[in-house]
């Protein structure tokens, strides 16, 4: 018998999430991935990218930071003997928590630039970046996003028109929810057009808060989409987990979100700060032919590990209209 997910009842909570999540054990197996800067280099790489093929090189990008700032650089790496090393010719870029996709015949690199807020002194400011190119080494800067706005990701479909996830925040999004648009011509991509997303609004209770990691176009035409769902304890914490949904654009329905991976999951590290020891940023997902999956996350805001995972797609791909 088909399996049916139901699109009507969408809101859970971290709590409801996580019970649910102790009896699903999706993970398989977990693993640290390995960073090699240099010997004068301490600095952490973590919210990497998946691993992506670009002109028969795998390829990783990782946020790069010292643990006491919060200025990061980007930077493209390549695996040798299961150490990552800088691939050199690539840029390095001034930002943080990059993702990858291609539109047309280019491939797209963005990330959230920091700048001093102009309206709050000594405070910092932020936006996404996105940078264009038909090969890496000649990255052009193209498109950004609303003032105070991570977690906008784009995916071309198959007639060519592009998704964008966004996460408004503040009046209209409380602490981060999750929007969505569709762009006839990457050239719409513009912080105008972007603050016109429709608002998924019964996806997350008001003290709570997540957003959209990458998005995947299923064989079904649904939208597979990674993600994350946060929360703060009482002690002010921050809490967050990879999870997953799926979005169907036609019916502009979209199901409940599932937990994927939590910070126990993974070997014990260090952390950037107290606050940040149970968070793990879901950076990208591969899907694989044995109907498992390889998740990437940063942990702890210090560390980059992966996970081979059953593939949370799956059950979506099943569904039939």
């Amino acid at each position: 018998m088909e399996k049916r997910v139901n699109y009507n009842s969408t809101k859970r909570s971290c709590r409801e999430l996580l019970l649910e999540y102790q009896s699903l054990n999706p993970v398989i197996s977990t693993e640290k991935i390995k960073f090699d800067l240099g010997a004068a280099d301490d600095r952490d790489v973590y919210n990497i990218s998946a691993a992506f093929l670009w002109n028969a090189e795998t390829l990783i990008a990782g946020r790069v930071e010292a643990r006491d700032s919060e200025v990061s650089t980007v930077i493209f790496f390549i695996e040798k003997n299961g150490v990552w090393h800088k691939r050199e010719g690539y840029p390095e870029l001034k930002l943080q928590d990059p993702f990858i996709t291609k539109v047309n015949d280019e491939i797209i690199v963005g990330g959230v630039e920091i700048y001093d807020d102009p309206e709050r002194e000594g405070e910092l400011a932020y936006r996404t970046i996105f940078y264009k190119g038909k090969t890496l080494d000649k990255l052009e800067r193209f498109a950004k996003g609303p003032e105070r706005m991570k977690d906008i990701r784009l995916l071309q479909l198959d007639s060519k028109d592009i998704l964008v996830f966004t996460r408004p925040q503040g009046k209209i999004g409380g602490r981060g929810k999750i929007a969505y648009t569709l762009l006839k011509d990457i050239r719409e991509l513009t912080p105008e057009r972007i603050k016109q997303a429709a608002v998924m609004e019964d996806q997350f209770y008001e003290e709570e808060w997540g957003g959209a990691n990458e998005l995947h176009l299923l064989k079904n035409g649904k939208i597979g989409v990674l993600s994350h769902i946060a929360k703060f304890d009482e002690e002010g914490s921050r809490h967050y987990y990879a999870s997953s949904f799926c979005f169907d654009l036609h019916k502009k329905k979209y199901s409940p979100m599932k937990i994927i991976a939590v910070r126990g999951d993974f070997e014990k590290g260090a952390a950037k700060r107290p606050d940040l020891m149970d968070v793990i940023f879901s950076g990208g997902l591969v899907r694989q032919p044995d109907d498992n999956a390889k998740l990437y996350v940063g942990v702890s805001d210090a560390e980059a590990h992966a996970a081979i995972i059953t593939d949370p797609f799956l059950e979506y791909e099943a569904e039939s209209d």
